[in-house]
């Protein structure tokens, strides 16, 4: 992809197209404010850069009957979401469809290098297999706070080693296309709000709870990142006055007490002392217990799994209280490897927001689950860098 819109009208019929799908000149002058001839004009000029195509004749509205446009089909976008633990690529449309998607496990502890060695390895298997000849553009979300304009991770906690890698630049170079970095639950949010439980809502804020915790903040349709990048960063809120050391250095943080790595650090605690049988032989068949144990083993039943999750809850809850006060948002989505947990986990959070918060902020205020799990960082990495593309140059 060479061209990029020449101004401002086109860059918003470009979005358009992208979040509504294919449309006529009618429809789409319906939705911005231009004259049905400037219309005209800016969208030959698309038209003539190859980014959109014509599509068939539109339904008629009286009259001459208008030609549909959309997106050039063959455009390709590669989204990556790195975790702590694993890794999703996916190749979408235009339309940020999911075209192909690979998930595998993957250490992020063992630095960028080896780590981008995999997801090229990745991309290249989905161009084997007919999804894409090249890519067009890709987004990139990684598990810690980015320094945004560069695409640069700085001091991410669970992350050793890739603190100032330029992750924008070394695979732009190795991908052949533009490349746009941003924090993972960043991207969450932005799947959520394209395709997800957030499609309608403007204001709402997007918790992952994986190995880390973070919070994704949309205002007005647009991911608030901060001064430097670093906003959202709730894991790292004391949720327990003096508490456990933290990877950051801090005691007491949510993160600490609360996430992927702190409830399979609980979970063993307990199934060593014998406080739960269920636990106790799933450590003896596998050598390691993980958020997902705890998971089967509340949903068989097991009292100390569950409270371990309704202890967490509580915690997560109060944090989000909080923001709730603060933010006043017309949805919280919680997301990540961790809402394997399911019910009790949202119920636990639901019970501390809504005992907490200002009633006029909790009258009418969802907490739900997410609707994409894996594919909504993938989703929302195509989002990134087609929002950049589709800006003008």
């Amino acid at each position: 992809m060479t061209a990029r819109p020449g101004n401002a009208h086109q860059a918003r019929l470009l979005r358009l197209l992208r979040d509504g799908g294919p449309n006529s000149r009618a429809q789409l002058g319906d939705q911005v404010d231009l004259s049905r001839s400037k219309l005209a004009v800016e969208v030959e000029r698309l038209l003539e850069t190859g980014l959109v195509v014509a599509d068939g004749l539109a339904a008629s509205r009286g009259g001459r009957r208008s030609h549909n446009i959309r997106l050039a089909p063959a455009l390709r976008f590669l989204g990556v979401d790195i975790g702590a633990t694993s890794v999703d690529v996916a190749v979408t449309n235009a339309e940020l469809e999911v075209l192909g998607h690979i998930n595998q496990p993957m250490d992020v502890r063992e630095g960028p290098v080896a780590v981008f060695e995999q997801v090229l390895s990745m991309a290249a298997k989905l161009k084997a297999s007919g999804l894409a000849e090249g890519f067009d553009g890709a987004g990139i979300g990684v598990p810690g706070p980015v320094r945004f304009p560069e695409g640069v991770p700085v001091a991410p906690p669970i992350m050793p080693g890739w603190d100032g890698f330029p992750v924008r630049e070394a695979l732009s170079q190795d991908l052949g296309c533009p490349v746009m970095v941003d924090n993972d639950v960043n991207l969450m949010a932005m799947g959520e709000q394209h395709a997800g439980v957030a499609r309608s809502v403007g204001d709402f804020l997007c918790v992952k709870i994986g190995t880390g915790i973070g919070c994704g903040i949309v205002v007005g349709g647009e991911v608030y990142r901060g001064t430097t990048g670093s906003a959202g960063d709730i894991g790292h809120i004391q949720a327990v006055p003096d508490g456990r050391p933290c990877a950051c250095g801090n005691r007491g943080c949510l993160e600490a007490h609360f996430s992927g790595a702190a409830l399979a650090r609980d979970a063993t605690e307990a199934a060593q002392q014998g406080l739960s049988q269920e636990l106790a032989a799933r450590l003896e068949a596998a050598g390691a217990l993980s958020a997902v144990d705890v998971a089967a083993a509340a949903a068989a039943g097991d009292a100390t799994a569950l409270d371990l999750i309704r202890e967490g809850g509580n915690r997560t809850g109060q944090v989000i209280a909080g923001l709730v006060s603060f933010f006043n948002p017309g949805l919280v989505v919680i997301g990540g490897g961790v809402t394997g947990l399911g019910h009790t986990l949202l119920a636990a959070i639901r019970t501390q927001v809504y005992r907490q918060s200002l009633p006029l902020a909790t009258g009418n205020l969802p907490i739900v689950l997410g609707e994409l799990g894996p594919t909504a960082g993938v989703i929302g990495a195509a989002r990134l860098i087609s929002d950049h593309l589709f800006s003008p140059a």
